[in-house]
């Protein structure tokens, strides 16, 4: 009877050895087009393209399996923060450098000596919710309307210190920072904050928040563990009162079904239902490095980590591939990408995405606005495509430069350029 068990308990054994596998995807430079290892910033847009960056590189975008590599693009400086606003515009923080607007094609970049940014370290980005852009710096708060700066630090409103480490919005419009003096909270008309000795802050040192659907505050502080802020009152859970892995919270996100996830710099990523704590590390999981920096959550429950050794994606039950993300997810808006790769010799991928069946029109110009090729001219699904464009199929001659590529879907109308090099 034993000998006809063995194998049944390891068939057991092995798929559950799969299973678990199956749950988390790794992505580091030895098996990806990610070019770095230490990841700071995650971020989603609309479009489901999820922004990279590491404090050792600058920007990168990853969909439907493939890495595009921004780096060369004017963002200034390794992207340790990021945020993306209404028009899909990604906003990058820099240690040393300011902040940049990227488009997607362009760049444009703040700094103290071209704009009202009050110090170049941008730890932390934010968009409210009337696109207005929160840079936290290490000269207090900077606010960009899109035309004017405000600045706000110790010496001209109750902000209790000028290092700025995270940013949450509240459902009533109020914004919630974080900084080295405490929690500090503004709606507009002035500063109210909490810290050690006025509240239950079990740390001054405010590294992440995030806001519950039920207003809940939930904050993670240096060396105090996380708290959790409502009209009850205060309670922390640390390393010695719960399931926290360890005290230096860095990151917080919250999913569809209210559980929080909680990034620690060396004790992995922890998952609290309310009740129950869970710690995936790199000793009971596969996630490649216990410091952890960045969350992001995909409404197909993808869990993204950015950790210092690399980025992993997890989802109880199974990671739901990229490869299908990307031919069955239906856009929420009209986009065209950058193709890739640029430079390009001979030829290079396009891709787009629309939000309902369209009539599309995909054309290519050269500097004088000459059409030179028409890639696409047919009645299409909603989804995203691709299309290659060969330079030498165009014309045998076609020189190096700039050309242009334009999509025309339903009343939508997008320009880009691409760059030759032959």
């Amino acid at each position: 009877m034993r000998q006809k068990l063995q194998p049944l308990i390891i068939l057991f054994l092995l798929n559950v050895t799969i299973f678990c596998q199956n749950e988390w995807i790794i992505y580091k430079p030895n098996n990806s087009g990610l070019p770095i290892t230490s990841i700071a910033a995650l971020a989603f847009d609309s479009a489901g393209n999820l922004w990279v960056g590491g404090s050792l590189g600058s920007l990168y975008k990853f969909y439907g399996g493939n890495w595009t590599n921004f780096s060369g693009f004017g963002i200034a400086g390794p992207a340790i923060a990021i945020a993306v606003d209404a028009n899909n515009n990604i906003w990058t923080g820099s240690q040393s450098y300011g902040l940049t607007k990227f488009n997607g094609t362009t760049s444009t970049v703040y700094n103290t000596s071209n704009s009202g940014l009050p110090n170049n370290e941008v730890r932390t980005v934010a968009v409210d919710s009337k696109g207005k852009i929160w840079a936290g710096t290490s000269g207090g708060v900077a606010i960009f309307d899109g035309t004017n700066w405000t600045v706000y630090n110790t010496s001209n409103s109750n902000l209790p210190h000028n290092w700025i480490y995270a940013f949450a919005q509240d459902k009533d419009g109020v914004m919630w920072v974080g900084t080295a003096g405490g929690l500090a909270k503004s709606d507009g008309s002035g500063w109210q904050y909490y810290n050690a000795s006025n509240s239950g802050l079990p740390n001054n040192y405010v590294l992440s928040i995030a806001i519950a659907s039920n207003g809940d505050k939930w904050i993670g502080t240096l060396s105090g563990g996380l708290a959790r802020f409502n009209n009850a009152g205060w309670t922390v859970f640390n390393e010695a009162n719960s399931g926290l892995p360890a005290n230096r919270v860095n990151a917080i996100a919250i999913d569809k079904s209210n559980a929080l996830w909680v990034g620690t710099t060396a004790g992995g990523v922890a998952k609290y239902d309310g009740s129950t704590w869970i710690v995936f590390n790199e000793s009971n999981s596969l996630l490649p490095y216990n410091a952890v920096y960045a969350l992001a959550l995909e409404s197909n429950g993808n869990k993204w980590f950015g950790t210092y050794g690399g980025l992993a994606v997890y989802r109880e039950g199974g990671v739901v591939s990229v490869e299908d993300n990307f031919t069955n997810n239906i856009p929420v808006h009209f986009n065209l990408e950058q193709n890739y790769p640029n430079p390009f010799n001979p030829s290079t991928i396009i891709s787009y995405r629309i939000p309902k069946t369209s009539d599309v029109v995909l054309e290519v110009f050269n500097q004088l606005g000459q059409k030179i090729a028409i890639l696409v001219k047919e009645f299409k699904e909603a989804g995203t495509h691709q299309v290659e464009f060969n330079s030498t199929l165009v014309q045998s001659n076609l020189g190096s430069g700039i050309y242009y590529y334009k999509l025309k879907a339903g009343n939508f109308t997008e320009t880009k350029k691409m760059l030759l090099l032959k």
